[in-house]
């Protein structure tokens, strides 16, 4: 028998640990003892709306308390969470709802906007949970379903933990979409526990007096391990942020909280030193953790400077839960994923999905791991293809090199052949990134005129500069061959990302061909 809520929380309390802070938010402190007793008020109000076991309750909520009061307490009662993105709208939540298909809806009053449209392409969900304003989400909701408020149980009684074991379902995360349409990913009750054996005890050595702040929010697979699997699992703090991160906005919270390692994505580290923090800001911490993207060595370089401590890159990805390429405390290699996290496996395939054995040579990359999803939602052919013989089909591109160090070149979708040459999207962005005028890079690509496909840049300003096209393209001609350079440098005001800092490169392609 395991449950992973129970893991994460009963544990603390059942050894003498109940008053440790298990979250800080906004200033206000909540004990792992205080925190049982709000997984019971979810689990109480789910067996009076009758969810049952195996059942799912979406989830359309803030990082604040009464995320892991609903997503663990569904948990402990064998209840399947799905987080969604808080950042997507009404109707495109409404549609993974459905394709979900949950019945019970779980949503914080800062989404009411979002509820009608919401509802409307989720025809299946006939009851809301409501968090905070119960009288603006009632409104919202009108007669579409039964509404009930999540806070307004008065007697919380101790409930039950459900029969499950480390092989039962214990959450679903939606993918990010990076090719445009998510799917469904099933966890199981001991993945959980696996990805803090592995990447959070080996490579971070994580303990109870941790103190964790990750610009990445719960939603997704990446933020679940750095604010809640990860602290909660050694009793540690969790620092809970629900406003959408800005540069300056989490720079005030690590001087306010003092958090021991921070996780963030390369893009937010590129804003965070063009925003020129004051020396001793990141004091507190030990160590960054960066994901979602690949860390161009130059930000690596300064943002390790900045903070004087170690700056590990790593590769995860929805389907295996969290990290299993990194850069450890002892050995950083700028420019590069790392090395395997110990527990996880991974080796490079061609074409043919023949083995790559030579040194710095292109391959898929393919990982078996003990966090391994089950697969998609009602997605056979997108499973089958994914998810072979207990391997992962990543879908990057990667080489490993004679002293086992992993590079990323990019996903399979974006390699860009100019001149029947391959082309690593991420060496060039590596390139413009050295340049001062650059925050960020995002490269695709294109097609010129005789149809001919060619290497194309979006540029995102550093602040007080303005980009020169032709004097990027010869900063990378002079530091690359010249096939590799770009022909064509956009100048943009925003790169579009998924939830996970992750470009939507397809997007890109896409206004090319607009």
């Amino acid at each position: 028998m395991f449950n992973a809520a129970e893991w994460l929380v009963d544990r603390h309390v059942r050894d003498g640990r109940g008053d440790r802070v298990a979250v800080r938010c906004q200033g206000v402190t909540t004990t792992y003892a205080e925190l049982q007793t709000e997984l019971w008020r979810t689990q109480n109000l789910l067996a009076e709306l009758g969810v049952e076991q195996g059942e799912r309750v979406a989830m359309v909520v803030p990082d604040d308390a009464t995320f892991p009061a609903i997503f663990l307490g569904a948990q402990r009662s064998g209840i399947v969470p799905v987080p969604l993105s808080t950042m997507l709208r009404g109707r495109a939540l409404g549609e993974i709802v459905a394709d979900s298909g949950a019945r019970t809806l779980a949503i914080s009053n800062a989404f009411v906007s979002a509820i009608p449209e919401l509802l409307a392409a989720a025809p299946a969900v006939d009851q809301v949970i409501a968090l905070g304003d119960i009288n603006a989400i009632a409104s919202a909701v009108g007669d579409r379903a039964a509404v009930h408020d999540w806070s307004s149980i008065d007697e919380v009684n101790e409930a039950p933990i459900a029969d499950t074991t480390n092989d039962s379902i214990a959450l679903w995360l939606y993918s990010s979409g990076t090719t445009g349409t998510p799917k469904g990913v099933m966890h199981l009750h001991g993945s959980v526990k696996a990805t803090v054996d592995t990447y959070a005890m080996d490579v971070l050595g994580i303990t109870e007096n941790d103190r964790f702040l990750s610009v990445a929010k719960l939603f997704f697979a990446y933020g679940l391990g750095n604010s809640l699997t990860f602290p909660f699992a050694v009793g540690a703090t969790a620092i809970l942020n629900p406003d959408p991160p800005t540069p300056r906005a989490m720079l005030t919270l690590i001087e306010d909280e003092q958090p021991t390692l921070f996780f963030s994505s390369p893009g937010f580290c590129a804003a965070l030193l063009d925003a020129k923090p004051d020396q001793g800001a990141f004091d507190s911490v030990r160590a960054t953790v960066t994901a979602g993207e690949s860390l161009p060595a130059n930000v690596h370089e300064r943002f390790s400077a900045l903070t004087g401590t170690p700056v590990l890159d790593g590769i995860g990805s929805t389907e295996l839960l969290h990290i299993f390429i990194s850069n450890t405390m002892e050995r950083q290699t700028s420019g590069s994923s790392g090395e395997m996290v110990p527990g996880y496996i991974a080796e490079l395939r061609d074409d043919s999905d023949n083995p790559v054995v030579d040194p710095d040579t292109p391959g898929y990359l393919h990982v078996h791991g003990p966090s391994t999803a089950v697969g998609y939602w009602q997605k056979a052919e997108a499973t089958a293809n994914a998810f072979r013989d207990g391997w992962v089909r990543t879908g990057d591109v990667y080489t490993r090199s004679a002293d086992d160090t992993w590079t990323f070149l990019g996903r399979n979708t974006d390699m860009i052949k100019a001149g029947g040459i391959w082309v690593s999207p991420a060496e060039v962005e590596n390139v413009l990134i050295e340049h001062d005028s650059v925050l960020e890079a995002a490269v695709v690509g294109g097609r010129d005129e005789q149809g001919l496909e060619q290497t194309v840049a979006f540029v995102l300003p550093a602040s007080g500069w303005a980009p020169d096209a032709d004097e990027l393209i010869q900063h990378c001609r002079d530091r690359m061959a010249s096939f590799k350079r770009p022909r064509r440098v956009i100048i943009v005001d925003e790169l579009p990302k998924t939830a996970t800092g992750k470009i939507k490169r397809f997007e890109l392609r896409q206004s090319l061909d607009n």
